[in-house]
């Protein structure tokens, strides 16, 4: 079953780990230069090429040093209700941890991004440095759709990860993953990425995950993915598991979408999703309601509950409409649209592509923002 990290009581929270790996692996041999060939002696072959895009892996030992220091480990207090017989209330304290990755600086001030679920509902937050340093953290803002926090620290010896560019992440390409896995310091684990672009509308709609085999346990949440050249590409989030442990199945959320997340936070303080004012339910379209509907296809969602008094039923949408394109984009089921609206722009007029009944037809709506989603 799947199961996300989620900061647990004392160690349990998302965490990542692994052995540590620090190897090296050596460069392609290339063919030296070669004196002119009389005629009777066989054509020199040509060097084999290198099978890793821009060169050999470097030593991977530099890689783990220039990223280490960028990568803290998160603690997260606060409280929780429990209800007792006879209408009693008791607090009870919570603790968890996980991990955040430093992506800025500025003077002694700089921003630590983790995922949301290691923040949760958590009052008081403080951060371990790679220096041992513990110092007290400021939450900047979170964005749950994305399951994306970020932290603020004031300490001289930060020092900030180099951002890379996630959409250039080839399948079977080389990633570290670096984090704090059941509280046991920096852990350093290698492995490959499996694939990119994965979707898992339980874990979120807005993300494309990156799926990786590099080791990531409990506690790894929050932690750092990165390439061959040490630069950010992912943000481990959660694993697949059926044992709770490792079994080489981990996701992370892309840099390119971390990146633009945490620098709304850092500006805004949230991220503006978008919505539908008074599209209350939407519901995938299976055969037996596409022919009560009298439709033809299956793709789309089905409106299936609204509310007057919002845009969209001025608008000119109705329950029972079919809802199959979003800005010129095909729907074929709720996870899109669902996407669509979320990362829509505020304040923008959107183009629904309408079926009703044989009837084939636009209808523009609003896009306004979307309230924040509890984790």
């Amino acid at each position: 079953m799947r199961r996300l990290l989620l900061p647990a009581a004392l160690v349990a929270a998302s965490f990542f780990a692994g052995m540590v790996v620090t190897g090296r692996i050596g460069p392609s041999e290339q063919a030296t230069a070669q004196p002119a060939t009389p005629a009777a002696q066989a054509p020199v072959a040509p060097a084999p090429r290198s099978a890793v895009p821009g060169g050999p892996l470097p030593e991977l030992a530099d890689i783990a040093e220039l990223v280490i220091p960028s990568v803290v480990n998160i603690s997260a207090m606060g409280s929780r209700q429990m209800r007792l017989p006879f209408g009693f209330v008791d607090e009870q304290p919570t603790q968890s941890a996980g991990s955040g990755v430093v992506i800025r600086k500025s003077g002694d001030v700089g921003y630590i991004l983790t995922n949301a679920h290691v923040i949760g509902d958590a009052t008081q937050l403080s951060v371990v440095l790679w220096n041992r340093r513990e110092r007290t953290a400021e939450l900047v803002g979170i964005d749950p759709y994305a399951d994306l926090a970020l932290l603020r620290v004031k300490d001289p010896s930060l020092q900030p990860v180099i951002w890379g560019d996630s959409a250039r992440l080839r399948v079977a390409e080389w990633v570290m993953a670096v984090g704090n896995p059941y509280q046991l310091g920096e852990t350093v684990t290698l492995g490959i990425v499996s694939a990119v672009g994965r979707t898992n509308p339980q874990m979120s709609v807005v993300a494309d995950y990156i799926q990786t085999d590099a080791a990531i346990n409990p506690g790894n949440s929050g932690g750092a993915l990165v390439n061959r050249r040490g630069e950010l590409v992912g943000i481990n989030t959660w694993i697949y598991s059926e044992s709770g442990g490792y079994q080489g199945i981990g996701f992370a959320v892309p840099s390119n979408l971390a990146r633009d997340v945490a620098a709304q936070l850092e500006k805004f303080g949230k991220v503006q999703r978008g919505t539908i004012s008074g599209i209350i339910r939407i519901a995938p379209l299976n055969p037996g309601l596409a022919q009560d509907l009298n439709v033809t296809s299956t793709d789309g969602v089905v409106v299936y509950r609204m509310r007057r008094s919002g845009d969209a039923w001025a608008a000119g949408v109705r329950a029972g409409d079919v809802i199959v394109g979003f800005n010129g984009t095909g729907i074929r089921n709720t996870e899109e649209f669902e996407r669509s609206m979320l990362t829509a722009p505020v304040g923008s007029v959107a183009t629904l592509r309408v079926r009703r009944a044989r009837e084939e037809f636009d209808i523009k709506v609003p896009i306004t923002e979307a309230p924040l989603r509890t984790q």
